[in-house]
């Protein structure tokens, strides 16, 4: 299967963001695809306000099953979230449980008034009612398939496809 070219959806992805200036969002990646499109995104949109990294594993509705990583870090949010227009990050949506799961994780830390989710790719397969209001491309995968954003020591993006049931 042809992927498309990651670099490509990001300047796609960026130019849907900076076009919608009604809020003045503080930015929010989820670990590690999401971290590292809100920091290009921060760069290139220009926003003065540091941006926030969540680490939602803790808080995922599989976390028995799937344990925890190895080399988890923990979230960083170094703004107030009391009150403030969050734009939460990923790069891969997909059944929404990640979402949720950060989106819980984000509620410790006060009431937002607002959450708006922006997902590089949004594959479909949703199992919670989750959607994005920002999305770099739509693709079908087939359910036996993950999509990995990569980043290589450039900063430059790319897709990795690879069955579900092999080692990374």
């Amino acid at each position: 299967m042809q992927l498309p070219d990651a670099e490509e959806v990001f300047r796609n992805f960026a130019i849907k963001i900076r076009a919608d200036q009604s809020k003045d969002y503080s930015l929010v990646g989820i670990r590690t695809g999401g971290v590292w499109l809100v920091e290009r995104l921060h760069r290139e949109l220009a926003i003065a306000k540091p941006f926030g990294i969540l680490s939602a594993s803790f808080y995922r509705d599989d976390f028995d099953k799937i344990g925890l990583h190895s080399q988890m870090k923990p979230s960083e949010i170094p703004f107030e979230v009391e009150g403030a227009h969050i734009l939460l990050v990923d790069d891969v949506l997909n059944t929404g449980r990640t979402i949720r799961a950060a989106i819980n994780e984000l509620f410790d830390y006060g009431r937002p008034a607002s959450i708006s989710l922006a997902a590089l790719v949004d594959r479909g397969g949703r199992e919670l009612p989750v959607a994005a209001q920002y999305v770099g491309v739509a693709l079908a995968l087939p359910a036996d398939k993950m999509l990995e954003l990569k980043r290589d020591v450039n900063g430059k993006l790319s897709f990795d496809l690879y069955d579900k049931n092999l080692p990374e």
